[in-house]
């Protein structure tokens, strides 16, 4: 069984607990807060060193960092990451394209303006980069979706996986999704996906809040 070492605000860590929901892969959960530190401790620097989430476990001391490698390994052998050259690289393209374009800037927006307590303040310059460049990337994602129902292979992958996690948190960072329909869509049929979760579903959670069953 995996261990996933994941916040549960946070639309990187969702990526992962996303793909093994609709993979229906059982797994362990470890919250950890980066908030509060957790993920700076000795502990989890040793199991990894840029002290970040999600962390997955996939065999006893080995273990996968970064959200797109971690979904881009449980979904080898699947249908959600296509084997075929063509359809391969259009996936990667478009995860990739979600850590570039995507992530550093809604997302930014996202954990600055949503979780942490006077982020707005202390990022006021940036702002209004984020919220250019986050236009900028829906605009491209809007565009491609308006002749085709998913990012690549002409099927749901981990390039939609990818790319949902922080695209449905935009209404919650002061981006307004009304300009971009196809997107809205889009975000519409990724919820009725076999084994879809939301991203604040939880399986339980032990009385140490540290440990929790999923699958």
């Amino acid at each position: 069984m995996y261990t996933l070492y994941s916040m549960q605000r946070s639309g990187n860590s969702y990526k992962a607990r996303l793909a093994l929901a609709v993979l229906g892969a059982p797994y362990r959960l470890v919250e950890i807060d980066i908030l509060r530190g957790e993920s700076r401790t000795p502990d989890f620097l040793k199991k990894n060193p840029s002290g970040q989430v999600p962390l997955l476990e996939v065999a006893p001391g080995r273990f996968i960092a970064e959200s797109n490698a971690i979904i881009w390994y449980l979904a080898g052998g699947t249908s959600f990451a296509p084997e075929d050259r063509i359809d391969r690289a259009e996936t990667l393209q478009w995860m990739f394209f979600e850590q570039h374009a995507l992530e550093p800037n809604i997302g930014s927006a996202y954990f600055w303006l949503s979780l942490v307590r006077g982020g707005r303040e202390l990022h006021a310059n940036s702002i209004e980069d984020w919220m250019e460049r986050g236009y900028r990337a829906l605009q491209v994602m809007d565009n491609h979706l308006k002749t085709r129902d998913w990012f690549a292979a002409g099927r749901f992958t981990v390039a939609d996986i990818a790319l949902y996690a922080y695209t449905h948190l935009a209404g919650q960072c002061d981006f307004d999704l009304d300009a971009f329909p196809s997107v809205r869509q889009w975000l519409e049929r990724v919820t009725r996906q076999p084994g879809f979760v939301a991203m604040d579903w939880q399986a339980g959670a032990s009385e140490d809040r540290k440990e929790a069953v999923a699958g």
